[in-house]
């Protein structure tokens, strides 16, 4: 199996590359030039992998939540590929694929991780999540749903044993919801991005579930609902102009 997939959901830009379990992957922290480095890293990896984009057999995204401008050239782009090639998308969770990040500090099956992006506006992307084992690669299991909070309100377990917590979410606001963890969570990395390097591998085992989706279906996730007021008024305003 052959998967593209693309990341863009946060000041990061990340590209990987799946190939018959080969994984590539091109990330680098570049707010701002996402539009600019995403293609030329796929045509790169697709080079260096010796494959055409006719050899893929799905396109995967993380499809959000995050910043608004890149959730939305995510699935743009991943949307536009996929619909040439008339091959499926993925929509992957960038929450989840953050959460993913939790292994490299030591999370093992069962363990807990919560995941938070810093949203702006005084406010946190936030998901809980357990890993669980699937076809031998551990994979985050949503305990909850997805939700945009201000720090103090997000809900926290009573015991941290077996938490780990990852994302930018957790330094926002002064490292308010990081202030806020009870006595003896195992790890905190308030400077984890999301990589599309575990986009890929979530989507794999997705695909394998067959949870692909029609390239036109593919729906990007925001979570905060002034992000369609404000398309709203934009369309409104360029009416007006018109």
């Amino acid at each position: 199996m052959n998967l593209l997939a693309f990341e863009l959901s946060t000041e990061a830009c990340s590209v990987a590359l799946w190939v018959d379990g080969d994984v590539r992957e091109r990330h680098e922290i570049a707010p701002r030039r996402h539009a600019e480095l995403a293609l030329p890293w796929a045509e790169a990896l697709l080079a260096e992998a010796g494959i055409a984009k006719s050899q893929l057999d799905a396109i995967a995204v993380g499809r959000g939540p995050g910043a608004f401008t890149g959730v939305r050239l995510g699935v743009a782009v991943a949307q536009g590929i996929a619909l040439a090639l008339d091959r499926p998308a993925v929509p992957v969770s960038t929450l989840a694929a953050l959460a993913m990040r939790a292994i490299a500090l030591g999370a093992g099956e069962g363990d807990a991780v919560l995941a938070a992006i810093d949203a702006r506006m005084n406010e946190v992307y936030v998901a809980a999540y357990r890993l669980t084992r699937e076809h031998d690669t551990l994979r985050p299991m949503p305990t909850g749903i997805e939700q945009v909070l201000a720090p103090d309100a997000v809900p926290l377990p009573d015991g941290g044993s077996a938490w780990f917590g990852v994302g930018t979410g957790f330094g926002a606001l002064g490292g308010a919801l990081a202030s806020r963890l009870p006595p003896g969570w195992r790890a905190v990395d308030a400077e984890a991005l999301p990589h599309a390097v575990d986009v890929v591998r979530l989507a794999h085992a997705a695909m394998l579930r067959g949870e692909a989706v029609a390239p036109e279906l593919l729906e990007p996730a925001y979570l905060r609902n002034q992000v369609a007021l404000t398309l709203v008024e934009q369309q409104a305003l360029r009416a007006a102009r018109s």
